[in-house]
């Protein structure tokens, strides 16, 4: 019986939106972070539409 390694797929790039002109940035790990658009450095991450719950005691 042959056992294939598992791959994780590549990942996903993330969104982010510039604080000056407002566009949106793809982002991956490793990547300069800088707008596309300005030569602005500070990027803002969008919030994720999914339901993130934490528990605390």
């Amino acid at each position: 019986m042959l056992l294939k390694p598992v791959m994780d797929p590549p990942p996903q790039p993330v969104r982010y939106l510039c604080g000056e002109c407002g566009a949106e940035t793809p982002l991956k790990p490793g990547d300069v972070v800088e707008c596309c658009e300005c030569p602005s450095r500070i990027l803002y991450k969008k919030r994720t539409h999914r339901i993130v719950q934490y528990e605390a005691r």
